[in-house]
Parts: C-alpha cells; sequence; structure tokens
C-alpha cells in the first residue's frame, strides 16, 4: 500500500491567503478556486471587482489541472496548435491558462484555478499560492 500526500485546511488557508495577497498587490480583481486532487472544491473566493463569469471559469481551470495533473495551459497550447477535437474530453472545461496543479514528489494534491485577469497573471497568481506551501 503508498502513502498518499493531501492537503491539509491549513495549507488551503496559506494558498487562497498567498494567492489573494499576490492579487491584491497587482490590484487584479480575481476569483481563486482550490481544489484536491479529484477536482472537488476546497475553497473559493471572489475579489472585489471581479467580473461574474470568473467564478466559473476559476473552478473549471483548477479541476483540469488536478484531473490532467499538468497546468490548464497544455490543454490551451494543444487546442490552439489546430487539435480542436480536444475540446470534445469529458470533464474538461477550463481549458485556459490560469489552472496549476500542486504537486509533491510527482504525486498531484489538487490545483488553483484563477480568472479575472491575462491569463499569464491568473497562473501567476495561482503559482504564488502554491509556493506558500513550499511547492
Amino acid at each position: 500500500m503508498k502513502t498518499k500526500f493531501t492537503l491539509e485546511s491549513a495549507d488551503v488557508k496559506l494558498i487562497a491567503a498567498a494567492a489573494e495577497a499576490e492579487a491584491i498587490k497587482n490590484n487584479w480583481p480575481v476569483s481563486i478556486c482550490i481544489v484536491d486532487d479529484g477536482g472537488h472544491l476546497l475553497s473559493f473566493q471572489r475579489l472585489d471587482g471581479a467580473a461574474p463569469i470568473s467564478a466559473h471559469i476559476a473552478p473549471g481551470k483548477a479541476r483540469t489541472a488536478a484531473l490532467g495533473r499538468r497546468e490548464s495551459k497544455v490543454y490551451e497550447d494543444i487546442i490552439n496548435g489546430g487539435r480542436v477535437s480536444f475540446l470534445s474530453a469529458p470533464g474538461l472545461e477550463g481549458m485556459l491558462e490560469g489552472g496549476v496543479p500542486i504537486m509533491k514528489d510527482g504525486q498531484c494534491l489538487g490545483a488553483v484555478g484563477v480568472s479575472g485577469v491575462k491569463s499569464t497573471e491568473d497562473a501567476q497568481i495561482a503559482k504564488a499560492g502554491i509556493a506558500a506551501i513550499g511547492l
């Protein structure tokens, strides 16, 4: 039997606080979602001024990154590269940059999805959150 790493409540709070701090520091109104390795919601926050649609996009990006075990940008690149049939992949709805898996020793613990500003900035916020737990 293998040992599996999991996110604890304290980890989720640290990730959320650091991601929010990165967004606020840059004056970026975004929605931030954290999910477990199965894509299930652990935390969600919509910052002041974030577009309503971002509340739907951020969780999609997070789930996509968690279930795929890779950044959601990978899927965006595949589609932009011409493989549009990938849009029909079941269960993946956030195939835009801004979803980042939380990885430890090759295992996915979950993911952070951010939406509301440029995709590269969304990813920057997600990565800042993950860095708060040393990953």
